[in-house]
């Protein structure tokens, strides 16, 4: 490991992902500076936070987290590495590194995929949609990117597996720590089949805000997002204006127009987010022009 990969590394373990700041820090300083003017107590904003961020930085042993890392069966990755998915550079806010544990080949077929999100408390027309629609990408070699939840992510991952197609799973936790527990079957066959990723420690709890952190991440990831079913104030647009925000293909399910987890969809088609789609031919159509350019 490297002296810039293991001043990620401590990072990661130091700030909470998504700083706008500190992410902006490392890609105009490089991590490694970042670490040294952190210990060295350069106030980079006021004087309780750096002192807050110090603290936790010469408290991180870099060798004895990426060992860590590797007794859970997982990976550190970072830009320097070779697996790297290079999507995440998009971001405004690229994490630090992130955590993997599965097939990590399957990283290589993220130049042709999709993320399909939606609500946590769907109907039955909601999971139908996601399950289909997950599998007839599949079916057309595209690998399908969602965040693991209950609800649209778990039947759009199901639909993926039910037709032996690539998955990945972006964690709001570690990935020996993914949520919720009842999908743990999920998980595990996730893992043996695709891949979890996460930008936090391996046994790292979730807490409500990670899961709206990683949501950029399941936008950069892929080459379009599809929300199937989402509420007028679900986190799922949240993924949907990330992935329009690094002009990424937004594609949206219409559904009754009295029915509340339809709602947010509806906004995105209205207020021109998205675009409104029926079929797995039209999502094809947004993606793939797309995948050809950038792939």
């Amino acid at each position: 490991m490297n002296a810039e990969t293991s001043a990620r590394l401590v990072l990661l373990n130091s700030i909470e992902s998504g700083s706008q700041f500190w992410t902006q820090e490392v890609k105009n300083k490089g991590a490694l500076h970042v670490v040294d003017q952190i210990k060295k107590g350069k106030a980079y904003s006021d004087k309780k936070t750096i002192e807050k961020v110090k603290k936790k930085v010469e408290s991180v042993d870099p060798i004895a987290a990426s060992r860590h890392i590797a007794e859970s069966g997982a990976l550190f990755i970072d830009p320097h590495h070779e697996l790297w998915p290079t999507q995440l550079n998009d971001l405004a806010n690229p994490p630090f590194g992130i955590i993997i544990k599965g097939d990590f080949d399957v990283l290589s077929k993220l130049d042709n995929s999709v993320s399909i999100v939606g609500t946590r408390n769907p109907t039955n027309y909601g999971l139908r949609i996601a399950s289909d629609f997950a599998a007839g990408l599949s079916e057309n070699g595209l690998a399908v990117v969602s965040g693991g939840a209950v609800g649209i992510d778990a039947a759009a991952h199901k639909g993926a597996l039910a037709v032996e197609g690539t998955t990945l799973g972006v964690l709001g936790g570690g990935v020996n720590k993914p949520y919720p527990l009842s999908n743990f079957k999920l998980f595990d066959e996730i893992k043996l089949k695709g891949l979890l990723i996460s930008e936090v420690m391996p046994n790292i709890n979730p807490i409500p805000l990670r899961f709206l952190i990683r949501n950029r991440l399941i936008a950069a990831l892929s080459k379009g997002t599809l929300v199937v079913e989402a509420a007028f104030r679900s986190g799922s647009l949240r993924t949907a204006r990330d992935a329009a925000e690094i002009f990424r293909p937004v594609m949206a399910i219409p559904g009754p127009i009295n029915v509340p987890t339809s709602e947010g969809c509806h906004k995105l088609i209205t207020e021109r987010c998205a675009e409104l789609v029926t079929s797995v031919s039209e999502v094809l159509e947004l993606v793939n022009p797309l995948t050809r350019m950038m792939g």
